[in-house]
């Protein structure tokens, strides 16, 4: 599974790449606002951190406006991934873009049927909103297992990008589902290495250590 972070704030980005875990990045319109950054240069410096797909987001709504708007954005840098919504221009716009050898992420997906859609685009990601889905009392990992099985069923090279993940449980059943990426707030992928017994069996290790009056160094 990749691990993308979901976050426009270039010291946390930072400080994940860092760790070797990271393998990509996305960012939408809400994120570059919290940044209080311009748009195009969050993005480029993102893409000067982290080697692997970073997402920016058209924000058109028609078809012919988009792909100027995809046309500025990808020549950022060669790993600019194009961000659009899963209607049907935005669509059409994948369609176009996939085919001239542009990464394209689909997003804001609700839907098994909206995803069967946009693999027929030929979109590189679909992403599915599992938290959101949850948030309006339907099943976000339900969802995941839906695209799953029809990915599967057809041989679509469309990989599902779980989005919207609130929390490590999110994770990990996106993980047994078998989800091609999963994207989440840097404060999430943190907590994944947490867990109550390895803190209190660094606590025993440091206490036991300090009796034997050594050290390493």
């Amino acid at each position: 599974m990749k691990f993308f972070v979901d976050t426009a704030d270039i010291a946390e980005i930072r400080e994940l790449a860092a760790t070797g875990l990271l393998d990509g990045v996305t960012t939408n319109p809400t994120l570059i606002h919290k940044s209080g950054r311009k748009f195009m240069e969050v993005i480029a410096e993102i893409c000067g951190v982290v080697d692997g797909p970073v997402s920016a987001e058209v924000v058109a709504l028609d078809h012919e406006t988009m792909m100027k708007e995809a046309e500025i954005l990808r020549k950022i840098a060669d790993n600019v991934c194009i961000k659009v919504p899963l209607t049907i221009d935005g669509l059409k716009t994948c369609k176009a873009l996939t085919d001239d050898g542009t990464l394209v992420n689909v997003t804001l997906c609700f839907s098994a049927n909206q995803a069967l859609l946009a693999a027929k685009a030929g979109a590189s990601f679909i992403s599915p909103f599992v938290g959101r889905h949850d948030d309006n009392s339907f099943d976000g990992i339900k969802l995941i297992e839906d695209i799953r099985l029809i990915y599967d069923n057809y041989q679509f090279d469309t990989e599902i990008l779980a989005a919207s993940l609130r929390h490590p449980i999110h994770v990990l059943e996106c993980a047994k589902i078998g989800a091609d990426v999963i994207t989440a707030p840097p404060s999430v992928i943190k907590m994944l290495s947490k867990h109550v017994l390895t803190d209190k069996g660094l606590e025993g290790f440091a206490a036991d250590w300090a009796k034997t009056g050594q050290t390493i160094l």
